[in-house]
C-alpha cells in the first residue's frame, strides 16, 4: 500500500528521487498520467493495466461509442508515459506533464493506496489545508 506525504526537491534535469518507502513497491516502471485535482498520477505497470481495463471496459466492448469516455481516456492515455525508475529511485518528469501542474522546485509526493500523486508543492498545501477542513462532512458522505 502506497501511503505518506513527502516533499523532494526536482532537479535541473526534471528528477525527482521517489521516496524510499514507495521504490520497492512500484518497481522499475512505472506510468505517469495527468490526474485530476491538478496532480499527476504514478501508477504502477500492473496496477495501469487494470485502470486501463475499467477504463475501456463496457458491456458490448466499444468504449468509443460514448463521447465522455473517448473524452476521458484520451485524457488519461494520451499523455501518459512509461518512466523507468534509476538505480538511485530517481524519475524523470517529462516537460509537458511538469508544465501542466506547474512544477518548478519542489513537489509533493503523496501516496494514495494504489497510486502516486505528484503535486506543485503549494498547490498541494493549500488542497490539503481545505480538505483538513472539510473531513468531517466527507466522511459523513462516504
Amino acid at each position: 500500500m502506497l501511503i505518506g506525504e513527502y516533499i523532494h526537491t526536482i532537479d535541473e534535469k526534471n528528477r525527482i528521487s521517489l521516496p524510499v518507502k514507495f521504490r520497492k513497491e512500484l518497481g522499475k516502471k512505472i506510468i505517469i498520467t495527468p490526474g485530476l485535482d491538478q496532480c499527476l498520477f504514478i501508477f504502477t505497470a500492473g496496477e495501469w493495466k487494470k485502470v486501463s481495463k475499467r477504463l475501456s471496459d463496457t458491456d458490448a466492448d466499444l468504449s468509443f461509442l460514448k463521447a465522455d469516455k473517448r473524452n476521458f481516456n484520451r485524457f488519461m492515455f494520451g499523455r501518459a508515459v512509461e518512466v523507468e525508475v534509476d538505480t538511485i529511485g530517481r524519475i524523470l518528469i517529462p516537460d509537458f506533464l511538469k508544465e501542466r501542474i506547474k512544477l518548478t522546485d519542489k513537489a509533493a509526493i503523496i501516496g494514495v493506496e494504489d497510486r502516486v500523486e505528484i503535486w506543485n508543492d503549494k498547490t498541494w498545501l493549500q488542497y490539503r489545508e481545505v480538505v483538513e477542513k472539510q473531513a468531517d462532512q466527507l466522511a459523513e458522505k462516504l
